[in-house]
């Protein structure tokens, strides 16, 4: 009896999983280290929460470029450079004695090396599998929720057992090493082995070459639909890194112990991914519009929760359906921009989409900082967020397919 040969493209899954455990996971350990710089340093939050935006800007910006290299020469050189560039960043943060260079080594370096996570790990998925893809999208960004559990909890005891600038330095060239190792599985494409897309039939293949076309960024750009996704992903990053930077200290704040706090977040990581799983296969079945509704309707009623909170161990419910709804809007991203715009420019739509998605996720950490130093809690800061959910609900609510869209939903 033959044993049936597995799919590259799984490999091409397991990678992009282990490369977003690690990026994604050290990039929660920043809010980890914030009361650490707090307690040490004596900056503001709206100082510490600025190099996060920072981090945000230069990640923004670059990652158009990102995609656009994607897309030509695929994701394996890359990775490998900008996963060296995001851990020496990091692991540099254990010599940093100013707020300057903590803007300059997890700002820069870390925004640097974070503008390819999603557009080389995600462009790549959707070209692999034709059919599964939000699942695979799902499968690949649930390697972010469990780097969010595991990797924060590792810092705490690193930070414990050797000091915060020593797990810096420790976190950093692991994550180097994990991270290069993982890259050198990637491939751009099947066809650069020969392949084709997991699911693609005999018909399908025949007019593979006018449907990897899709949309080019030009037309994308002219199209309403377009926009709506913009602004949709400008929305919900505005309130996902709100939390992911604020919600440690705030734990703290309402007498939760450090560790405790820590819990919370990783609680979060957890059910994101849940969210990333549930959310990745409901796309599979509903599309990009019902499943941003759903998304944006649980993270609605997690900030309502959020602000009616009987006592703090509360906030692990919180967690739940802030998880859930958190894992579900990055599952789903990749696949909305693919089914709308097809795969051929996905890279450079991708990054387009996660650049204005960069505006939101720069002012809301920075923001609510501010808010919480003028007035010493978070109430504001929270209502605002709020608000956003009911914005990027109605944006989702507001699309409707394109007419070439047909053309480009299985590419």
């Amino acid at each position: 009896m033959s044993i049936k040969k597995i799919f590259y493209g799984h490999y091409i899954v397991g990678a992009c999983m282990v490369t977003q455990m690690m990026y994604l996971g050290l990039f929660f350990t920043f809010s980890v280290l914030f009361p650490e710089f707090e307690r040490e340093f004596g900056w503001s939050r709206a100082q510490i929460a600025g190099a996060h935006s920072t981090m945000f800007v230069v990640m923004g910006v670059v990652g158009v470029f990102m995609g656009r290299v994607n897309d030509q020469i695929g994701p394996r050189l890359l990775l490998s450079v900008s996963t060296v560039v995001f851990a020496l960043g990091f692991a540099l943060m254990s010599r940093i004695d100013t707020v300057v260079e903590l803007y300059l080594f997890y700002g820069l370096l870390g925004g640097l090396g974070l503008a390819a996570h999603d557009v080389a790990t995600l462009s790549t998925v959707a070209r692999w599998f034709r059919r599964s893809r939000g699942l695979m999208s799902g499968f690949v960004k649930s390697g972010a929720g469990i780097g969010q559990v595991v990797i924060p909890l590792l810092a705490t005891v690193l930070i414990v057992q050797f000091g915060w600038r020593n797990a810096c330095l420790i976190a950093g060239i692991v994550a180097m090493v994990v991270m290069v190792v993982a890259s050198q599985v990637m491939r751009r494409d099947p066809a650069a082995l020969g392949l084709r897309p997991w699911g693609e039939t005999d018909s399908e293949a025949l007019d593979r070459a006018t449907e990897e076309e899709g949309l080019t960024l030009r037309e994308a750009t002219r199209t309403r639909q377009f926009w709506l996704i913009c602004l949709a992903k400008l929305a919900d990053w505005y309130c996902l890194f709100t939390i992911i930077v604020h919600i440690v200290p705030y734990a703290i704040d309402q007498g939760l112990e450090k560790a405790t706090a820590v819990g919370v977040l990783s609680a979060v990581g957890g059910c994101s991914i849940l969210g990333r799983l549930t959310m990745g296969g409901v796309f599979d079945i509903l599309g990009a519009r019902r499943s941003l509704m759903i998304c944006f309707a649980l993270l609605f009623s997690s900030f309502i929760l959020l602000q009616q909170l009987p006592n703090p161990s509360w906030l692990f419910l919180f967690a739940l359906f802030y998880g859930v709804a958190h894992g579900g809007l990055f599952a789903v991203a990749s696949p909305t921009v693919a089914e709308f715009f097809g795969t051929r420019s996905h890279g450079l739509i991708f990054g387009i989409v996660l650049l204005i998605g960069t505006i939101g996720g720069t002012a809301g950490p920075w923001i609510s900082g501010k808010m919480f130093d003028v007035a010493n809690n978070y109430d504001v800061a929270f209502l605002v967020l709020t608000v956003f959910t009911v914005f990027g609900f109605l944006l989702a609510f507001s699309l409707r397919s394109l007419v070439t869209s047909d053309a480009v939903r299985a590419s």
